[in-house]
């Protein structure tokens, strides 16, 4: 029994180019992680059908688009990073001020990506009832969109609560290095929230999909050129750029741009990446030995993302009581009308008003 399970575990999951190492390593990650995440009873239940949902839809929509990969994976990112993954980042802003999303780091997020969350949580409420959090759908969706793009398949912690409050606009720009950074300054940021340089590293490794306004690097082409930058590299960014404040778009790794694999890497040892923050990690002693063994060993890039990862998402997560199940991504359920007249609808009518 024990064997048929490992086939169908193996057969189920696809993972290319995993090896015992790899396995060990996860199943040690889990061990050390569970404590802090545990999906509810009713969730429970409908994990398998939760994680086809999502995986099946998404395959359509990266068929039609495989750039919206990038996107959802960026989007966890910039939710985690900021005050935790708790889905703040989808929430819309209110009286109280603007949303993050209208933060400088934030403007760039597709608006496809929002969208193709909340088409999930419907689509998850209508097949398992609102047991899943935004914040656990966010983190799914990204980590189908690097399987789906070519990279490693692993499995998640779920029980993610999504968050009453968003953070401010200061606070967005606090935890969100910007692709100006420096390695000094982005090993400081992130060792704040307890990654390591390989970390760091490794997470830049989602750079491999993607692509980016000119106006995050056209400093380093404008007025002069970085002289850590590929002359040959510089050049053909000037033609898609030809002004400090081009508002054009280019890929973000060169090689193999809708693929989640290690050219990135590969990018920065030849003086090809596109950010100062990208680049700066192969100039600097610090984090340069991990960038070349990543460059040299696609797999072991793929074992370190996976531990940093899931790393990333226990980032201030909330859990039991704290936070809710938004009834709609973009809303707290407290400001959500239809939700709350729903809410009314199913309650007698002193205990309605009671709680109105």
């Amino acid at each position: 029994m024990q064997r048929q399970g490992h086939k169908r575990n193996t057969k189920n999951l696809s993972m290319a180019k995993v090896t015992n190492s790899f396995v060990a390593l996860l199943l040690i990650s889990s061990l050390l992680i569970a404590p802090y995440l545990s999906i509810s009873e009713a969730a429970d239940n409908s994990v398998p059908i939760l994680e086809s949902i999502i995986r099946t839809q998404l395959k359509k929509v990266f068929d039609n688009d495989i750039g919206q990969a990038a996107g959802l994976l960026r989007l966890h990112f910039h939710d985690c990073f900021v005050q935790g993954c708790d889905g703040s980042v989808l929430l819309d802003g209110s009286a109280s001020g603007p949303g993050e999303q209208q933060a400088p780091p934030n403007l760039g997020l597709r608006a496809n990506a929002f969208e193709i969350i909340n088409d999930l949580r419907n689509r998850i409420e209508k097949a398992c009832g609102r047991v899943v959090s935004c914040s656990d759908i966010v983190a799914l969706a990204a980590r189908d969109s690097v399987y789906l793009s070519g990279g490693p398949d692993y499995g998640i912690p779920l029980g993610r609560r999504d968050g009453l409050t968003f953070a401010t606009v200061n606070a967005t720009l606090q935890n969100l290095p910007p692709p100006f950074a420096n390695a000094t300054t982005i090993l400081s940021m992130l060792a704040t929230k307890n990654f390591d340089p390989t970390d760091v590293v490794a997470l830049s490794g989602g750079h491999t999909i993607g692509i980016s306004h000119c106006t995050s690097f056209t400093t380093r082409l404008y007025p002069t050129q970085d002289p850590t930058m590929d002359k040959t590299f510089a050049n053909n960014l000037k033609v898609i750029c030809p002004t400090l404040n081009s508002t054009n778009t280019t890929v973000m790794d060169i090689r193999s741009p809708n693929k989640f694999d290690n050219k990135y890497y590969v990018d920065l040892m030849n003086r090809q990446g596109l950010f100062t923050s990208d680049q700066d990690l192969y100039t600097d002693s610090r984090t340069r030995g991990i960038v070349t063994s990543f460059a040299i060993n696609e797999t072991l890039f793929f074992e370190k993302f996976v531990v940093s990862m899931i790393k990333m998402g226990q980032l201030s997560v909330l859990t039991g009581n704290n936070g809710e199940i938004r009834a709609n991504c973009s809303v707290r359920n407290a400001d959500n009308k239809s939700y709350l007249a729903s809410v009314a609808e199913e309650l007698p009518v002193e205990e309605a008003w009671s709680d109105l």
